[in-house]
């Protein structure tokens, strides 16, 4: 078993004061400092200059394929998608090499943490919910009245679920970790069943077919 550090946990550390920085707005009022669409129109400037390749995971065909993109700083996009979607000529570099060989050991059963650069576009409330979920250990579930807690909001945990699903790291960054608070599975943006099979495999049990 890998013994690798998170360093998709490290490169998000933030001081802890950064966490409380407008501690008289409620979470809800303060989850996003910029428009979503701004966000994602932000990023989708960048994407034409950034590495690009794709990842098919080994267990099983029915996850589909993997989309990695990066930038000069890191990774900045893993997701994934069908086939329709992965419609554009590879361009690999480094860093989508070492995170092809990571998600590889990963989905052998060979890694529990990853080291790689990351470098997600998002609000400052979007990288600390991020951040959060970094923290969730393998073969482990929060649920997002937790994660709220975690970042001293209670009561944020619809804004902490939004957050979650603008989360463009996969696996990496584990989203799929966080469950509701009766334990029942929900959203995921790569879809419940991914999420569920996610689940399954980190707790050691045998892959199932999704279908």
């Amino acid at each position: 078993m890998s013994s690798a550090p998170a360093a998709s946990r490290s490169l998000f550390d933030q001081p802890d004061a950064l966490l409380d920085k407008h501690p008289d707005k409620h979470l809800d009022e303060r989850d996003d400092d910029r428009p979503a669409d701004q966000v994602a129109e932000s990023r989708g400037d960048l994407l034409d200059d950034q590495a690009l390749d794709y990842y098919r995971p080994p267990e099983t065909a029915a996850l589909g394929l993997v989309r990695l993109r990066a930038s000069d700083k890191g990774l900045t996009e893993i997701v994934f998608v069908g086939e329709a979607e992965a419609d554009e000529t590879p361009r690999p570099n480094a860093l989508t090499d070492r995170a092809h060989a990571q998600l590889e050991e990963y989905f052998d059963g060979l890694r529990q943490t990853f080291d790689l650069p990351l470098a997600p576009k998002g609000t400052d409330f979007q990288q600390r919910v991020w951040q959060a979920l970094s923290t969730i250990p393998f073969g482990e579930t929060r649920c997002y009245a937790e994660i709220a807690e975690q970042l001293n909001r209670r009561g944020g945990q619809r804004a902490v679920g939004r957050a979650n699903g603008q989360n463009p790291l996969a696996i990496v960054v584990p989203c799929h970790r966080v469950i509701g608070s009766d334990g029942r599975l929900t959203g995921y943006a790569g879809g419940i069943g991914r999420k569920q099979w996610l689940l399954a495999h980190e707790a050691g049990e045998i892959p199932f077919d999704l279908g």
